[in-house]
């Protein structure tokens, strides 16, 4: 059994960021995991990949292609494609070791997740592999200290949940940034109670709000009846809430469970390299 988190979520929401802490993490712990970048159009990012999909394709290429071209948006959903089209580099790239634990930093185009069948396709692919997945769902907290965003993000979150169909976390991201105020405010939402949401909308003077209350109010009625969203808050700066994070989702694909989990002992020297000494 191998073992995967899919980190997506909307452009700016901590994705590599995430990443990055998780892989820092790990190595603190003297436990091993990897990173594999599936962004084509990544600039920079704070860990060395397993795998990077520039390698096989870049952004770039799909939007100077003369024949192609591509924007943006297209051209990443193109990029994605031709993945899936080689899927044999993907799968070499990968290799086939047991109790694998790797981090799969998605793209931010929110609609690779919604409703495009693009990663719904390499999820399908990464289970053929014996990779038990929990997807991450990450969006940004400052975004949602407000009753309709937060709505709107719950409803995200959903849409991505029912369109890839896998064990799912949401995590909010960059509470070191929130203030006292938009902290308290945030509390309320954590654990969402639509009630207390349509409160704090239904005292904001808006015409839209008062046209579409009902509409409002039967959104809020699906995310308490089917009790499927829940968000978990992440601070990268404090390693508790870290280790949380990292504790729900390894319970959620049961990782360590199957056989024992694999450690580095940093202290060591590298045996690839002892002979260079």
């Amino acid at each position: 059994m191998r073992y995967a988190q899919l980190v997506v979520g909307p452009a700016g929401s901590g994705k590599s960021t995430y990443c990055s802490t998780i892989l820092k993490h790990a190595m603190d712990s003297k436990r091993i995991v990897e990173v594999v970048n599936l962004d084509p159009a990544a600039e920079h990012f704070d860990y060395q990949p397993l795998v990077d999909i520039r390698e096989l394709i870049h952004l770039d290429d799909a939007m100077e292609d003369e024949e192609l071209q591509f924007g943006p948006n297209g051209g990443l959903v193109f990029c994605m494609e031709t993945l899936l089209e080689n899927c044999d580099w993907l799968e070499e790239q990968l290799g086939d070791v047991d109790d694998d634990y790797i981090l799969f930093d998605c793209p931010g185009q929110i609609e690779l997740y919604t409703h495009l069948p693009v990663i719904k396709k390499l999820v399908d692919q990464l289970e053929k592999w014996n990779f038990r997945i929990c997807v991450v769902f990450m969006i940004d907290s400052q975004f949602m200290v407000d009753g309709a965003k937060f709505l709107s993000g719950t409803m995200a979150a959903l849409s991505v949940m029912v369109n890839l169909e896998l064990p799912h976390v949401n995590i909010l991201t960059k509470m070191d940034l929130l203030s006292k105020s938009a902290r308290k405010q945030l509390d309320n939402y954590l654990d969402p109670d639509p009630h207390v949401i349509l409160a704090d909308m239904r005292n904001v003077n808006s015409r839209w709000h008062e046209k579409y209350a009902k509409l409002t109010e039967a959104i809020g009625d699906v995310i308490e009846n089917f009790s499927l969203v829940r968000f978990y808050p992440l601070n990268i700066k404090d390693e508790e809430s870290i280790d949380n994070i990292l504790i729900t989702i390894d319970n959620i694909i049961q990782f360590g469970e199957d056989a024992d989990v694999k450690v580095r002992d940093f202290d060591e020297p590298d045996p690839e390299n002892e002979g260079d000494e």
